[in-house]
């Protein structure tokens, strides 16, 4: 146009379909800008150099609505476009300035002149008539070879085969079927205008290949598919096999890499410019994300058989420790933490040698390892503390009920219960002290002496309250020093469980006074020392009698035997044993069979046989035999009552 005619405008219109959120006040410099850096690379005449884009064109920018999410706007939008071509020399149509528009009158004559001026330039020329003629059988020629291709058994088989599974020599067979089509093509195109020939050959060879890639893509899918297998199958068995983990992914990558390397000289097709390398980059993704992925699950097992080793190594000793806990459990437990989280580092240290792991990695898997062995004490020092009030009421029970000898105390009256009780609830205290937060960290503190002087010493604690215009040291709920994680007990509650604990024990402490004085009064059978005097001086001339005549002396001895004989073969601590109405009812049914049995037994004549020194008369021998079993039966009584009682004073 600058070359023959006259500048005139002509619309150059850019439809943005299916615009975004971005204004069409920012699209439209853009596309303003790309077109005037293309008009400037033109080439132009003389006369036109310095000439604007504008003399020749008249750019509009349309930009239509998205049609899945505003369909009835872009068909409005689509609708008023169309009018503009329909009416396009009506204002806002399409039609440019009007500057060259001819008359109808004269459109024949300008319709010549047209037709001249192209006929005069070579460069407005129409091809010549062979090449007319080459271009249509040529086109033929190579519409048949492709169709007589995709119609080839080889090609259908090879192409079947192709999507299943890994086909051996697939590039030297696709490469010879590729290379007879285009042969049979240069064959009968031969006499043709050669520009054309090879246009069109170009054009046949073009669509072969493009026919062709997807089953060469399918190839490649497999080789990558099939390597990909081979490499996890090869890399399980190396590492369980004892190999290194890094070396074994360095050794295993790259000696299946170039296995898919070698799979893919067998799938090239030399006429074909394929590029594999992105099939290539996917199968060394995968591997990556495969070695990544392995790495991890074997990381964490490694890494759970150590906390699993730390658990056990910290548990039951921990729960030990917290059942004896006195002023050096928390520096116990320290030892213990830093000896065995010691140990496991250096054990996870070592595995983690087998892994290309970089400082930062590595370091991140130790620390959480020692982050878990601090959370095993923690989780297990909780667990103790929701149970505190049962340990400290077993080791009131354990240092209350037996001495230093672990043997059970008897209450006999000799036994100091305040000393012993004080004793027992000061440690008990102490494990409550112990338990009221976690000290993993070597700080001191003040819980134990707050806790000892509010609860054991009511009256300087009281005291202390006066003084301190803060008020009762126990009314928080933080302890001073230790953060709240750190807490397990707080103060309130230490108050709270201790009101419980002195409650459950009470009960123990008072059964032990009791069982105290009963023992007291048991063994307390003299009557009181007035009560002898008084009895020496009203039975001084009894007394005298008794001495005077010694056959009151005999009467007072059988009558100690016959009462003797009748207590035991009555069995009278027996009888009460069910209360004393019981007793006396049972014993006066009893009371005369038994006396008049008794001196049936003593009034017996002797035997006729000779009494010698070695014989002593029968009645003797009886009398003799009754107090022995009165004496055997009053022991053996004596030694039930006292087991009986010692029992009852062991359950009390």
């Amino acid at each position: 146009m600058m070359r023959l005619f006259s500048p005139r405008k002509t619309t150059l219109m850019f439809v943005i379909r299916d615009k975004t959120r971005t204004p069409l006040e920012n699209l439209e410099p853009v596309l303003r800008e790309d077109i005037q850096k293309i008009w400037d690379s033109v080439p132009k005449p003389e006369a036109h150099k310095e000439t604007p884009l504008s003399e020749f064109f008249h750019v509009e920018v349309v930009a239509l609505s998205s049609y899945e999410e505003k369909e009835e706007l872009f068909k409005e939008q689509v609708s008023n476009l169309r009018q503009r071509f329909f009416h396009s020399i009506a204002p806002g149509g399409l039609a440019g300035d009007r500057r060259g528009v001819v008359p109808a009158s004269g459109f024949s004559f300008s319709a010549q002149e047209i037709w001249k001026v192209i006929k005069e330039n070579k460069d407005l020329d129409l091809p010549a008539h062979k090449v007319m003629v080459a271009t249509v059988r040529c086109e033929e020629i190579a519409n048949e070879k492709y169709s007589s291709f995709t119609e080839c058994e080889s090609w259908c088989q090879l192409e079947e085969a192709s999507r299943s599974d890994l086909v051996s020599g697939f590039g030297k067979k696709l490469n010879s079927l590729l290379h007879t089509s285009l042969t049979k093509y240069d064959s009968e195109a031969t006499f043709f205008d050669e520009g054309v020939r090879s246009l069109k050959r170009k054009q046949l060879e073009e669509k072969l290949l493009q026919l062709a890639q997807p089953a060469h893509q399918a190839i490649l899918g497999h080789l990558r598919s099939g390597t990909l297998e081979k490499f996890k199958e090869a890399f399980e068995k190396a590492l369980n096999g004892g190999e290194k983990f890094s070396v074994a992914a360095r050794n295993c990558t790259e000696s299946y890499m170039a296995l898919f390397d070698e799979g893919y000289q067998d799938a090239f097709v030399e006429l074909a410019n394929w590029d594999s390398s992105k099939v290539r980059e996917k199968l060394r993704r995968d591997i990556d994300a495969h070695v990544a992925s392995v790495q991890a699950a074997k990381l964490a097992e490694l890494t759970s058989s150590y906390e699993v080793r730390v658990k056990e190594a910290l548990y039951g000793p921990v729960e030990s420790l917290f059942d004896g806990a006195n002023n050096e459990t928390w520096l116990s437990i320290r030892n213990l933490l830093r000896c065995e989280t010691e140990s496991a580092v250096r054990g996870l240290s070592s595995g983690l040698s087998g892994f290309d792991l970089d400082e930062n990695a590595r370091g991140k898997t130790i620390t959480t390892l020692e982050d878990y062995a601090k959370g095993v004490i923690e989780t297990k020092a909780r667990e103790e503390a929701g149970r505190v009030v049962v340990r400290m009421k077993d080791r009131f029970s354990n240092l209350f009920a037996y001495d230093a000898d672990s043997m059970p105390r008897v209450w006999t009256g000799k036994e100091d219960i305040r000393f012993i009780t004080k004793t027992a609830r000061v440690e008990c205290l102490k494990l409550l002290s112990v338990m009221a937060a976690i000290r993993l960290d070597d700080t001191a503190d003040n819980i134990e002496k707050i806790l000892f002087t509010a609860l054991l010493d009511p009256s300087s604690s009281a005291a202390a309250i006066k003084s301190n215009k803060a008020g009762d040291p126990l009314a928080s709920s933080t302890w001073d020093q230790i953060p709240p994680a750190k807490t397990m007990i707080t103060p309130v509650q230490c108050k709270t469980l201790w009101r419980q604990f002195m409650t459950e024990t009470e009960y123990s402490v008072t059964q032990a006074i009791s069982a105290q004085e009963a023992n007291r009064r048991s063994n307390n059978w003299l009557p009181p020392p007035w009560a002898i005097v008084a009895l020496l001086i009203l039975g001084f001339n009894e007394f005298m009698t008794v001495l005077r005549n010694p056959l009151y002396l005999g009467l007072i001895f059988v009558g100690y035997l016959v009462i003797k004989a009748a207590w035991v073969q009555l069995d009278i601590p027996g009888q009460f044993r069910y209360g004393i109405l019981a007793g006396l009812l049972s014993i006066s049914t009893k009371l005369i069979p038994t006396i008049m049995n008794i001196l049936r037994k003593l009034s017996e004549p002797a035997p006729v046989a000779t009494t010698g020194a070695n014989n002593p008369p029968r009645h003797l021998t009886a009398a003799t035999k009754a107090l022995e079993n009165g004496s055997t039966r009053s022991s053996t009584a004596s030694s039930g009552n006292k087991t009986e009682y010692s029992g009852h004073n062991k359950e009390q």
